[in-house]
Protein backbone atom coordinates (compact mmCIF):
# COMPACT_ATOMS: atom_id res chain seq x y z
CA UNK A 1 0.00 0.00 0.00
CA UNK A 2 1.42 3.38 -1.01
CA UNK A 3 1.57 6.50 1.14
CA UNK A 4 -0.88 8.19 -1.25
CA UNK A 5 -3.38 5.38 -0.77
CA UNK A 6 -3.04 5.62 3.03
CA UNK A 7 -3.52 9.39 2.83
CA UNK A 8 -6.73 9.00 0.84
CA UNK A 9 -7.95 6.38 3.29
CA UNK A 10 -7.40 8.86 6.13
CA UNK A 11 -9.26 11.55 4.17
CA UNK A 12 -12.17 9.17 3.57
CA UNK A 13 -12.25 8.30 7.27
CA UNK A 14 -12.20 12.01 8.17
CA UNK A 15 -15.11 12.70 5.82
CA UNK A 16 -17.15 9.85 7.27
CA UNK A 17 -16.47 11.11 10.81
CA UNK A 18 -17.58 14.59 9.75
CA UNK A 19 -20.82 13.15 8.37
CA UNK A 20 -21.50 11.43 11.69
CA UNK A 21 -20.93 14.71 13.56
CA UNK A 22 -23.05 16.60 11.05
CA UNK A 23 -25.94 14.15 11.23
CA UNK A 24 -25.88 14.21 15.03
CA UNK A 25 -25.88 18.02 15.10
CA UNK A 26 -28.53 18.29 12.39
CA UNK A 27 -30.87 15.89 14.15
CA UNK A 28 -30.49 17.71 17.47
CA UNK A 29 -30.90 21.18 15.95
CA UNK A 30 -34.03 20.19 14.02
CA UNK A 31 -35.50 18.69 17.21
CA UNK A 32 -34.86 22.05 18.90
CA UNK A 33 -36.85 23.95 16.26
CA UNK A 34 -34.23 24.73 13.63
CA UNK A 35 -35.05 24.31 9.96
CA UNK A 36 -33.16 23.30 6.85
CA UNK A 37 -32.92 25.64 3.90
CA UNK A 38 -32.53 24.57 0.26
CA UNK A 39 -31.97 20.84 0.80
CA UNK A 40 -32.31 20.17 -2.93
CA UNK A 41 -28.68 21.06 -3.69
CA UNK A 42 -27.24 18.80 -0.98
CA UNK A 43 -27.15 15.61 -3.11
CA UNK A 44 -25.07 17.55 -5.67
CA UNK A 45 -22.52 18.45 -3.00
CA UNK A 46 -22.34 14.84 -1.87
CA UNK A 47 -21.98 13.64 -5.47
CA UNK A 48 -19.14 16.06 -6.21
CA UNK A 49 -17.25 15.13 -3.05
CA UNK A 50 -17.71 11.37 -3.45
CA UNK A 51 -16.73 11.54 -7.13
CA UNK A 52 -13.68 13.66 -6.21
CA UNK A 53 -12.47 11.13 -3.69
CA UNK A 54 -13.21 8.20 -6.04
CA UNK A 55 -11.26 9.92 -8.82
CA UNK A 56 -8.33 10.40 -6.44
CA UNK A 57 -8.38 6.72 -5.45
CA UNK A 58 -8.51 5.75 -9.14
CA UNK A 59 -5.55 8.05 -9.85
CA UNK A 60 -3.52 6.42 -7.08
CA UNK A 61 -4.35 2.93 -8.33
CA UNK A 62 -3.47 3.80 -11.94
CA UNK A 63 -0.36 5.92 -11.40
CA UNK A 64 0.96 5.00 -7.93
CA UNK A 65 2.16 8.57 -7.35
CA UNK A 66 4.68 9.79 -4.83
CA UNK A 67 3.38 12.36 -2.36
CA UNK A 68 4.53 15.92 -2.92
CA UNK A 69 5.56 17.21 0.52
CA UNK A 70 4.79 20.89 -0.01
CA UNK A 71 1.22 20.24 -1.18
CA UNK A 72 0.75 17.67 1.55
CA UNK A 73 1.82 20.29 4.10
CA UNK A 74 -0.67 22.77 2.67
CA UNK A 75 -3.42 20.13 2.85
CA UNK A 76 -2.58 19.38 6.49
CA UNK A 77 -2.68 23.11 7.30
CA UNK A 78 -6.13 23.26 5.69
CA UNK A 79 -7.30 20.47 7.98
CA UNK A 80 -6.15 22.48 10.99
CA UNK A 81 -8.15 25.42 9.64
CA UNK A 82 -11.16 23.08 9.12
CA UNK A 83 -10.92 21.96 12.76
CA UNK A 84 -10.89 25.61 13.84
CA UNK A 85 -14.05 26.23 11.81
CA UNK A 86 -15.79 23.19 13.28
CA UNK A 87 -14.76 24.03 16.84
CA UNK A 88 -15.89 27.64 16.38
CA UNK A 89 -19.36 26.52 15.28
CA UNK A 90 -19.49 23.74 17.85
CA UNK A 91 -22.97 22.25 18.11
CA UNK A 92 -24.11 24.34 15.11
CA UNK A 93 -21.67 22.77 12.62
CA UNK A 94 -23.37 20.69 9.94
CA UNK A 95 -22.87 19.92 6.28
CA UNK A 96 -26.36 21.24 5.57
CA UNK A 97 -27.86 24.73 5.79
CA UNK A 98 -29.55 24.58 9.19
CA UNK A 99 -30.75 27.81 10.76
CA UNK A 100 -31.82 28.25 14.34
CA UNK A 101 -34.38 31.02 14.77
CA UNK A 102 -33.25 33.77 17.14
CA UNK A 103 -29.78 32.25 17.61
CA UNK A 104 -26.98 34.77 17.20
CA UNK A 105 -24.58 34.34 14.31
CA UNK A 106 -21.24 32.88 15.28
CA UNK A 107 -18.61 35.61 15.17
CA UNK A 108 -15.69 33.91 16.92
CA UNK A 109 -12.77 32.01 15.46
CA UNK A 110 -12.40 32.36 11.69
CA UNK A 111 -15.96 33.75 11.52
CA UNK A 112 -14.55 36.92 13.04
CA UNK A 113 -12.65 37.47 9.77
CA UNK A 114 -14.54 35.56 7.06
CA UNK A 115 -18.21 35.04 6.33
CA UNK A 116 -17.79 31.50 4.96
CA UNK A 117 -14.45 30.12 6.18
CA UNK A 118 -15.49 26.50 5.69
CA UNK A 119 -15.98 27.14 1.99
CA UNK A 120 -12.49 28.61 1.77
CA UNK A 121 -11.19 25.31 3.15
CA UNK A 122 -13.31 23.26 0.74
CA UNK A 123 -12.29 25.29 -2.32
CA UNK A 124 -8.61 24.97 -1.45
CA UNK A 125 -8.62 21.30 -0.48
CA UNK A 126 -10.48 20.25 -3.64
CA UNK A 127 -7.44 21.58 -5.53
CA UNK A 128 -4.64 20.93 -3.04
CA UNK A 129 -5.18 17.23 -2.25
CA UNK A 130 -5.01 16.25 -5.93
CA UNK A 131 -1.86 18.35 -6.32
CA UNK A 132 -0.34 16.44 -3.39
CA UNK A 133 -0.51 13.31 -5.54
CA UNK A 134 0.23 14.95 -8.88
CA UNK A 135 -3.36 14.74 -10.11
CA UNK A 136 -3.65 18.22 -11.58
CA UNK A 137 -6.45 17.19 -14.04
CA UNK A 138 -8.57 16.15 -11.05
CA UNK A 139 -7.75 19.43 -9.32
CA UNK A 140 -8.96 21.39 -12.36
CA UNK A 141 -12.10 19.37 -13.06
CA UNK A 142 -13.35 19.18 -9.50
CA UNK A 143 -12.46 22.77 -8.72
CA UNK A 144 -14.80 23.78 -11.55
CA UNK A 145 -17.56 21.40 -10.41
CA UNK A 146 -17.17 22.53 -6.82
CA UNK A 147 -17.37 26.18 -7.86
CA UNK A 148 -20.74 25.53 -9.51
CA UNK A 149 -22.12 23.72 -6.47
CA UNK A 150 -20.77 26.32 -4.06
CA UNK A 151 -22.30 29.10 -6.15
CA UNK A 152 -25.71 27.50 -5.53
CA UNK A 153 -24.92 26.75 -1.88
CA UNK A 154 -23.58 30.16 -0.88
CA UNK A 155 -26.52 31.96 -2.48
CA UNK A 156 -28.93 29.74 -0.54
CA UNK A 157 -27.02 30.13 2.72
CA UNK A 158 -26.76 33.91 2.38
CA UNK A 159 -30.52 34.09 1.74
CA UNK A 160 -31.17 31.95 4.84
CA UNK A 161 -28.92 34.11 7.02
CA UNK A 162 -30.06 37.46 5.63
CA UNK A 163 -32.74 37.98 8.27
CA UNK A 164 -30.17 37.38 11.04
CA UNK A 165 -27.46 39.76 9.85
Amino acid sequence: MTAAFVLLGLVAFERLAELVISQRNTKRLLAEGAHETAPGHYPLIVLVHVAWLAALFAWVVMYQPVLRPIWLGVYIALQVFRAWVMLSLGRYWTTRIITVPHAPLVTRGPYKYLRHPNYVVVVLEIAVLPLAIGAWPIALLFSALNALVLWIRIRAENAALQSRI
